[in-house]
């Protein structure tokens, strides 16, 4: 027994140099980088490196499916149906013309028009343009984080040898790896902001709350190995102002929070979120609402205007769309932040999802599951661009404005501009869209003959 004593003093030695060593390079290479906002570089070279190895593992998977000779890739398009923009009266017209060869004011109604209705219908069901926004995209190329293409199969020794390397390195180095950093920013944060809550107003109190905010919100980054581009900063939202983003994950927070200094506007959570909610409004302005107020839209509308009238208050940072979409698309922006009045300040977000996918699947996943998923992926790569300022014009309705910014930010992001709500992806399709359509076809009918009583 005594015999194992020195063995075991070994085993506990070396289990703490191990410890301090790793402490001593996450303070050395990212905490106190991120404190002064620098970066050796290292994310850089790490995702170089990832480019060469998935350009290198998806020609040996094209060489070997070529070998076997079976198809490597599903053809992609955008739709599965080939659409033409044309209009409800235009494509009846044709419809009638083609079954009967009569003009489209000869009859009220024919029987045929119903088949315009039901291709429209399969079309939908076939092709549906919102439902596939919440889903994830599927990769042409591997890389290596699962087989991202149904067509992909087992090539060779060597690619299955280095997917599992891959495994091993993502789960037992980065993973510990990453959790420390986020476990070390939530720390700071909570803890930071609450002893520069007690500081007495003043410059010295904002100072130390941006200062504080910053550093965390970078090693949070940093813990989800995230390298972002930020592209013209000089449009950086300024105090008084209003920034609206398109949405495709929770950490669109953090990518755009470690590079500036925002107002958060949220619900009030309970548990550990609560905990991050109650330390950081006590350092800033933070706009939290009860859950009763958030059904009450002129309650939320009247805060935000009482915030963004005084301009020495911070910008306030809302996500319009108001749930994730799959990083391919910008759909309706909500009214409420347009109606206010102040100055919008536009920021398109788009990922790379060659190295991780970001987009959030809330119906499918939780948090936690979604929080792994993201640290076991290789990096989040995204760019960032600050949009030059929008104000409303004169005789523009909320709407209107939305809709303008919403087109700004789809373009600026090579993101497709859909006219949908979001909130389809819950809910059914409102009786107004049915509606409309009705509409459409019962002005036709009754146009078509007025024109006829007047000849």
């Amino acid at each position: 027994m005594f015999l194992l004593l020195p063995f075991d003093s070994l085993v506990v030695n070396l289990l703490g140099i191990s410890i301090t060593v790793l402490f001593t390079l996450l303070l050395v290479f990212i905490i106190v980088p991120a404190i002064f906002g620098v970066s050796f570089g290292i994310r850089k070279v790490y995702m170089k490196t990832l480019l060469k190895i998935f350009q290198w593992a998806t020609l040996r998977i094209e060489r070997g499916a070529k070998e076997k000779n079976h198809p490597l890739y599903k053809p992609y398009v955008n739709g599965i149906i080939a659409k033409e923009p044309t209009s409800l009266e235009e494509e009846i017209k044709q419809i009638r013309r083609s079954g009967s060869g009569k003009a489209l004011d000869t009859p009220e109604f024919e029987l045929s028009d119903i088949f315009y209705f039901c291709r429209k219908g399969i079309e939908t069901i076939m092709d549906d343009e919102v439902t596939k926004r919440f889903s994830a995209e599927e990769l042409e190329s591997w890389n290596l984080l699962s087989r991202t293409n149904y067509n992909f199969q087992y090539i060779s020794l060597r690619l299955t040898v280095l997917w599992g390397l891959g495994v091993l390195i993502r789960y037992c180095f980065l993973l510990p790896l990453r959790i420390a950093l986020a476990f070390t920013g939530i720390s700071l944060l909570v803890t930071g902001t609450t002893v520069v809550g007690y500081l007495p107003n003043g410059r010295c109190k904002e100072f130390l709350s941006k200062h504080v905010h910053l550093m965390c919100y970078r090693i949070c980054v940093r813990a989800l190995t995230a390298i972002i581009t930020y592209h013209d900063r000089q449009n950086r939202p300024r105090n008084g102002g209003i920034c609206v983003a398109n949405h495709t994950s929770p950490i669109d927070v953090i990518i755009l929070a470690s590079d500036g200094y925002y107002a958060m506007v949220g619900q009030i959570h309970g548990g550990l979120m609560g905990v991050i909610q109650r330390a950081m409004v006590k350092a800033c302005p933070h706009v939290w609402f009860e859950r009763s107020e958030v059904k009450d839209r002129h309650l939320v509308a009247k805060r935000l205007t009482e915030h963004v009238q005084d301009k020495s208050k911070l910008p306030i940072l809302i996500f319009p769309e108001g749930t994730c979409i799959n990083n391919t698309s910008v759909m309706m922006f909500k009214k409420g932040s347009f109606e206010i009045g102040a100055t919008v300040y536009p920021v398109a977000i788009k990922y790379d999802p060659q190295f991780g996918d970001a987009f959030w699947n809330s119906s499918k996943y939780g948090m936690v599951t979604y929080l792994l998923r993201m640290m076991t992926s290789w990096a989040i790569v995204c760019s960032v661009w600050y949009l030059p300022p929008m104000t409303r014009q004169p005789e523009e309705d909320a709407v209107h404005f939305a809709n303008r910014v919403k087109s700004a930010i789809a373009r600026q992001g090579g993101l497709v501009d859909l006219l949908w709500d979001g909130g389809l992806k819950r809910e059914k399709v409102k009786d107004a869209f049915k509606e409309e359509q009705q509409k459409l076809y019962s002005k036709m009918i009754v146009g078509s003959h007025k024109d006829r009583s007047r000849s």
